[in-house]
């Protein structure tokens, strides 16, 4: 009789790992955007720094701009912790002086301005994790071999004016991501996703488009970013440069003291 199950057992076990053929064809689609970000290089990028300019919108209408640099530092979270706790810093600054600024750590998130800092609300810093979590260099970079990771192609399309292979990113608690690649670059060129609306508890749909990608330190990167929520811009930023492995350290992604000066980033000559 235990020789009668042995079969049963391990077909089993098989049909429990095998992938269909468009979860095969997603990973490979994932593989090759992958490579063509810098592979290795990209995986083991320590920080980014993009300077540029920033645009908010109200009803397609812009209703705010700035030279912004954001600063992103990456940190060590538990493989098996990749899609509850958020494995980067971030500080987000504004002006030519980048005395105002909008940080963001494990621990929370403030703006700070000349006056100090002041805890960001909790649909503030629940929409931050959510658009951290889904996006998808973040993904790349971070969550690739979190268990329970799905890539299913759903097949090519043309986005954007370009030929691209779409895949369907799902993880362990059923957040969806689709995201189209570019066939001949394997960049990724959008991504959307829906998201509940906390005030009228219905779904927005949430759309990033990346495009002006250019190779710094063997990583490509996009130098415009546009966003769109129920198809209306509400964000872009036209970065003038990125650079990768700056050596930022703690005090920039540390929270002032009361009475405090924010802490500025000094360049490198």
């Amino acid at each position: 009789m235990y020789r009668r199950l042995m079969p049963a057992a391990f077909l089993f076990s098989w049909s429990c790992f095998a992938q269909t053929p468009a979860e095969v064809k997603g990973k490979n689609v994932i593989d090759a955007a992958l490579q063509a970000l810098g592979g290795q290089k990209f995986l083991t990028m320590e920080d980014r720094v993009e300077r540029g300019r920033a645009f908010s919108y109200y009803r397609d209408e812009i209703s705010g701009l700035s030279i912004a640099a954001i600063y992103t530092r990456y940190i060590s979270v538990a493989p098996d912790k990749t899609g509850s706790e958020i494995a980067q810093r971030e500080r987000e600054a504004f002006g030519k002086d980048e005395d105002s600024y909008v940080l963001f750590t494990e621990n929370g998130g403030w703006n700070v301005t000349w006056r100090g800092a002041k805890e960001l609300e909790p649909d503030q810093l629940a929409r931050y994790r959510e658009t951290t979590l889904r996006n998808i260099f973040y993904i790349l970079r971070i969550r690739l071999k979190e268990p329970g990771m799905i890539f299913e192609s759903r097949g090519s399309d043309v986005v954007e004016n370009q030929s691209a292979d779409v895949v369907d990113i799902t993880d362990s608690q059923d957040r969806l991501v689709t995201v189209s690649f570019n066939q001949t670059t394997h960049l990724p060129i959008r991504q959307a996703y829906k998201r509940i609306n906390p005030q009228y508890k219905d779904q927005d749909q949430e759309v990033t488009l990346y495009s002006r990608y250019q190779e710094s330190d063997g990583i490509q990167w996009p130098h415009e970013i546009h966003r769109e929520r129920n198809g209306e811009k509400i964000y872009e930023m036209f970065s003038d440069s990125v650079k990768f492995n700056t050596d930022l350290t703690d005090d920039l992604f540390s929270v002032p003291e009361p009475g405090a000066a924010p802490v500025r980033k000094k360049r490198k000559k």
